[in-house]
């Protein structure tokens, strides 16, 4: 059963984001952000300006008391030591900001919008030194571990991309209804009534493996070589659309919330760890099964989606509703799920240890 954290919000929660000192902060519909400790008790409250949707909340990695706030078209820099007036506002980009990413060096702020931009931001000079796009609304953007200049993103557009901030565009793109239409089957028909509208990404800690899900139910984890990334494994992962992805810290441990009220937890270890000891192995077996992005044999492509068709998740959480967000924190020494949903509460659940 959830632990519910309550008396926080009068309205549903969007984001969530957890501190390196296990502080939670919560945004919500007009204007409300909320810091927890990790009793569940809030520890603070602000009402942003204009009342509008907090649809994201980022702590900065090297100063755990500065918190990213996206409201509207604006980002605002709090301390939550004092949480009052925010400390800076940002005003870069023009349309809702869905998604902030703060880069491991404290170094580069992105910022996601409707309009499919992100905007990046010098954190030192506080200006945009890159504006980035998708063709359609930009759902997620996330620094990788380990690689500062370096981002993926995903939109409504259905493409998944690749960037290094000392390029103006992508490095690779993958659209993911591409992948799907090679393989000739019902599945394929289908994409067309529920196109794989990609929502959200996560990158594992190695900075290489990442995770995205989509519209379509489906969750898809990529792998990063170089300037390109090739799809590694692909499995359904919920009867609706897959509305957050979370690997979990050192761990190719993988939450996942949906549409239909499911959190799922995923343990893709075994297929890529495997390749990670093994370089060698892993070589042979992407020219075996043909890499995804080649797509040139829809036989070949078919094998490699099929082969991981078992996929089955450690652990179901029956949560109910609707999931906005998900995130992970250590509370009593033991690891928890944070669900966000329409309501105006959290709900906290155990997870066993990997």
């Amino acid at each position: 059963m959830a632990v519910k954290w309550t008396g926080g919000h009068s309205s549903s929660i969007l984001c969530l984001n957890v501190n390196t000192e296990g502080l939670v902060a919560s945004g919500a519909e007009q204007g409300e952000l909320t810091l927890w400790d990790g009793r569940g008790i809030p520890a603070g409250q602000l009402q942003l300006p204009k009342a509008d949707d907090v649809t994201s909340v980022v702590f900065s990695p090297h100063h755990p008391t500065t918190l990213y706030t996206a409201h509207g078209e604006t980002i605002s820099m709090l301390d939550v030591r004092s949480l009052k007036e925010p400390v800076e506002r940002f005003h870069v980009n023009e349309e809702e900001i869905n998604c902030l990413s703060v880069n491991e060096t404290d170094s580069f702020l992105a910022a996601a919008d409707d309009s499919g931009t992100i905007k990046v931001m010098d954190l030192e000079s506080k200006k945009v030194s890159r504006s980035l796009r998708h063709s359609n609304i930009c759902s997620s953007v996330v620094f990788r571990p380990q690689r500062p200049q370096s981002l993926v993103s995903c939109g409504l557009d259905m493409q998944v991309m690749l960037w290094n901030l000392q390029k103006a565009r992508p490095l690779w793109t993958t659209n993911l209804q591409e992948c799907e239409t090679d393989e000739d089957s019902p599945q394929s028909a289908g994409q067309f009534f529920n196109p794989p509208l990609a929502h959200s990404l996560s990158v594992a800690s190695c900075g290489n493996i990442f995770g995205c899900g989509a519209q379509d139910g489906k969750v898809r984890i990529f792998r990063v070589t170089g300037v390109k990334f090739e799809r590694e494994l692909e499995f359904q992962g919920h009867s609706l659309g897959v509305s957050q992805v979370l690997f979990m810290p050192g761990a190719y441990w993988l939450l996942t919330g949906g549409n239909d009220g499911k959190v799922l937890l995923w343990d893709v270890s075994s297929d890529i760890g495997k390749q990670q000891k093994s370089p060698a192995k892993s070589l042979h077996r992407r020219k075996a099964q043909a890499p995804a992005s080649t797509r040139k044999d829809g036989k070949l492509n078919k094998m490699a989606s099929n082969e991981h068709a078992g996929v089955l998740p450690k652990l179901t959480i029956e949560h109910g509703e609707k999931v906005n967000w998900i995130s992970c924190a250590e509370i009593k020494g033991s690891k928890r799920v944070l669900v966000a949903d329409q309501s105006s509460s959290v709900s906290v659940y155990p997870l066993p240890e990997s």
